[in-house]
């Protein structure tokens, strides 16, 4: 039975809600244009075998979160686990890192909207204003960015329960278009001409590299867990399912592909899947089909970070970490009106840049997401070592091994956007976006004055009250 939260939010998602909401986040815009570098690097089998690998890793951090998720199912998820286990500044920053990476998805998805438009509709490209990076930016893509942010906005302004609808739908459109691709490889494909690897180890490696930020968005579902009207061993499972949900699309998006044309075709195409569906079915217009679930993937991409995004920064504040006002609850519609204003505000700046922003932005808030990943997982073995008593509803087998994988797996990803690295970010652009965020961080920090900020005892009595409730 729905009701409020401890916070005043509104308990009204049940387990579908949830699954969809985690489901959606992490199928975007990518796996559209990125099939055939996949094909192309890994090959075929090497591809799939990649996101077998990168699925499976991201099961051990995802695995993590379900016990924690499960042991705290309060609003905030990454701060939560972070405030009880590190303290305050440890949470700070941990959960700073992860509304970073939830921002720059939101900011990239307002700038894929018309990168979308303009492979869709001829002569989009209209009205050039001016250049970024040599890249001309287009009225056009201005004015479809800012009213598709102003739009998902506005429907998570107006209730989480609307949004999750409007996730359902939008999920119908894009399984339904997998479910043609599928059908389309059985009955009309023809085995790859590629070799089965690709470029061998390297290649697979690199379509490795990839699959973790294929999947962000699985930790939507500890965000809004103060939303969820479902018990608390139920949200840890539902974390695991949506993981391993949107493995298989993507590996069957892999395989359909590849059924349709070489990874050298596909690459040339600027919507890899939706040139393989056409291809399949021998029609442009049902390769259309794939472009429209590619933009469905966009707005339930878009739709679930600016909840995940909104959610951390209501945490932040409510901790007293952040200004008050960031943590007030809309009186009729129980939401965290402010904070999804200000999640909306800075992602609707994105299209004023072009489609160059789309690079830097996704590779600056990956930084964010690994090292909110790695900070969780500290989280998770300091909390093991230190509360072993704690009431775990879904616990990690062998967790002390599982922990100490994670730890290392998140380690070496955060080194790999380092100078030196394989993923290094740019210097100016990229290493600009991530010291602009952190200048904000700190203004925003010390604006929220004299508050008083909550402790570790205080959230584990908050758990405890959850759980008498």
């Amino acid at each position: 039975m729905s009701g409020k939260s401890q916070s005043g939010l509104e308990k009204t998602l049940g387990k579908k809600e949830m699954l969809i909401l985690s489901f959606g986040a992490m199928i975007g815009w990518g796996w559209i244009i990125l099939t055939g570098d996949w094909v192309q690097d890994g090959g075929p089998i090497g591809a799939v075998t990649a996101f077998l690998i990168g699925g499976f890793v991201v099961c051990i951090v995802a695995v993590i979160y379900s016990e924690l998720a499960s042991s705290m199912p309060l609003v905030g998820g990454e701060h939560v686990y972070s405030l009880r286990a590190l303290g305050p500044i440890g949470s700070f920053v941990c959960t700073w890192a992860i509304i970073f990476g939830y921002v720059t998805v939101a900011a990239f998805e307002a700038v894929a909207l018309p990168s979308a438009m303009a492979f869709i509709v001829p002569g989009f490209n209209t009205f050039p204003l001016w250049s970024v990076a040599g890249e001309p930016v287009y009225a056009t893509w201005i004015l479809v960015g800012v009213l598709g942010t102003v739009g998902v906005t506005y429907l998570n302004y107006i209730g989480i329960k609307i949004a999750a609808q409007f996730q359902i739908i939008m999920t119908l459109v894009i399984a339904f278009a997998g479910v043609v691709l599928i059908a389309g490889a059985v009955t009309s494909g023809q085995p790859s001409p590629d070799s089965s690897f690709g470029a061998g180890t390297a290649g697979i490696l690199a379509v490795v590299l990839m699959t973790p930020f294929m999947f962000v968005g699985f930790d939507v579902i500890p965000q809004s867990a103060e939303e969820a009207d479902i018990p608390p061993r139920t949200l840890g499972l539902l974390i695991l399912l949506s993981v391993g949900m949107a493995a298989l699309f993507y590996i069957a998006v892999i395989w359909g592909s590849s059924r349709a044309l070489p990874g050298a075709e596909l690459v040339e195409s600027p919507l890899p899947a939706a040139e393989a569906m056409a291809v399949l079915y021998d029609s442009q217009t049902i390769g259309q089909i794939m472009a429209l679930a590619g933009v469905a993937g966009i707005l339930t991409s878009w739709n679930a970070f600016i909840i995940g995004g909104s959610r951390a920064l209501f945490a932040l504040s409510e901790s007293g970490m952040l200004p008050e006002f960031l943590s007030k609850v809309h009186p009729e519609y129980n939401t965290p009106s402010n904070a999804i204003l200000l999640v909306g505000g800075l992602s609707v700046l994105a299209p004023f840049f072009g489609e160059q922003m789309l690079t830097w932005i996704v590779n600056a808030g990956g930084l964010g997401i690994v090292v909110a990943w790695f900070l969780v997982v500290v989280s998770f073995l300091v909390l093991r070592y230190r509360e072993p008593e704690m009431e775990r509803p879904y616990k990690v087998p062998a967790g002390l091994f599982v922990g100490v994988v994670a730890f290392i797996t998140t380690a070496i990803f955060i080194f790999l956007y380092l100078p030196g690295g394989q993923s290094a970010l740019l210097w100016p652009y990229e290493w600009l976006i991530v010291l602009g965020w952190c200048v904000l961080g700190i203004v925003l920090y010390l604006l929220s004055g004299d508050s008083e900020v909550e402790t570790a005892e205080e959230v584990a009595e908050k758990v405890s009250a959850l759980k008498d409730d």
